[in-house]
């Protein structure tokens, strides 16, 4: 199979997937937005997806995305780009200017970075505070004791659009209670979005309410199979 059917075909067959999960437990396919994972990938990889109509998709590193996405954004209208990498603080007047949603605030210093250029560009992203669940030190993410207390500085001194939480789960453990977690904690502060899922474990993370799934593997294949 060429390799634009191949991921085409991926993308119909995960849609299939996200259906079937959200049907288990009653949940309307509609609610779950799948990010499709495009670092890494050049842009003949990415156009058989937006040839397709897909519109959703994200990046890790600011440098790689300005490569790529300004001209495909201006080809194809309605794309929604996600930053989903760790935002350094000098690289959030580009991240502001090209991305639509970031998923990983996660300090003081970065949240009010991005206040600043909001203001200053005129624009308003949809935000997610990134939760280290599994309390790793050498992960990203704001430690969940310091959630609550995070979450009041942004929404209340900053007046930031904080739309939800997001995770990455460790890689021993088993997901699920991440998931878990992170919906309570969601739940408690009134937040509605949840981003959490990716290529292995996005069915399980529909289940406990992902409202936005991030999946690279699964639609571009392994390096090897593409």
């Amino acid at each position: 199979m060429p390799p634009t059917e191949k991921n085409q075909h991926r993308l119909h067959d995960i849609k299939q997937k996200i259906a079937q999960a959200a049907h288990l437990i009653k949940r309307p396919p509609d609610d779950i937005n799948l990010i499709a994972v495009s670092k890494t990938q050049d842009e003949n990889s990415i156009t058989p997806l937006l040839e397709a109509g897909h519109r959703i998709f994200g990046e890790n590193r600011v440098q790689e995305a300005q490569k790529k996405w300004p001209q495909l954004k201006a080809t194809y209208p309605g794309v929604e780009l996600h930053l989903i990498g760790p935002l350094q603080s000098n690289k959030t007047k580009e991240a502001v200017a090209l991305f639509d949603v970031i998923h990983t605030v996660d300090r003081s210093k970065i949240a009010k970075t991005i206040k600043d250029q909001m203001e200053t560009q005129d624009k308003q992203l949809k935000l997610f505070i990134q939760v280290n669940t599994g309390e790793e030190p050498q992960k990203a993410g704001i430690a969940t004791e310091q959630l609550d207390e995070f979450v009041e500085y942004c929404q209340h001194d900053l007046r930031l659009p904080i739309a939800g939480l997001m995770c990455i789960p460790p890689m021993e453990e088993e997901p699920a209670l991440h998931f878990a977690l992170l919906a309570k904690k969601a739940s408690a502060l009134g937040l509605k979005e949840l981003s959490m899922g990716m290529s292995a474990d996005y069915e399980t993370a529909i289940q406990f309410g992902a409202t936005y799934i991030r999946v690279g593997t699964a639609l571009f294949g392994e390096r090897g199979q593409r």
